[in-house]
């Protein structure tokens, strides 16, 4: 099963790393994989990779994997985030929107930026995704 998430390092949601990493952390051993995604698309991202990663592991100590600086929203979204508005015709709103992808390979849920990592709503269709 696979979480993506995507991120900007400096805006009101950022502290949400903090709750990402407790659940890689958490639920890796039972086959949670979580990728994330910085985006410059909410214009709250660092302006280089090198930038972003280094504020990341000093703030967060995040150690999931992160893409480069991709684009989540429009038609030059990266072609995972096309897939997902094609799909169900959502596309992130702001930053630290998630998408679960289940075991099958089809999107078990998406999530808002007030849909937390430690929240009730994630937690559910992770638990959910998790049994089938």
């Amino acid at each position: 099963m696979l979480l993506v998430v995507n991120t900007a390092s400096f805006c009101g949601f950022t502290s949400q790393y903090a709750g990402l990493q407790k659940l890689r952390t958490a639920l890796q051993t039972a086959g949670l994989i979580m990728i994330g995604v910085p985006s410059g698309d909410f214009n709250q991202e660092a302006d280089s990779n090198a930038k972003g990663t280094a504020f990341r592991e000093a703030q967060f100590g995040i150690d999931f994997p992160m893409t480069t600086i991709r684009r989540v929203r429009g038609p030059e979204a990266h072609r995972s985030y096309r897939w997902v508005k094609g799909s169900l015709d959502w596309e992130p709103r702001s930053k630290f929107n998630q998408v679960l992808i289940g075991r099958h390979g089809f999107i078990a849920g998406v999530f808002g930026s007030s849909d937390l990592p430690e929240g009730a709503k994630l937690s559910a269709a992770i638990d959910k995704a998790l049994a089938s």
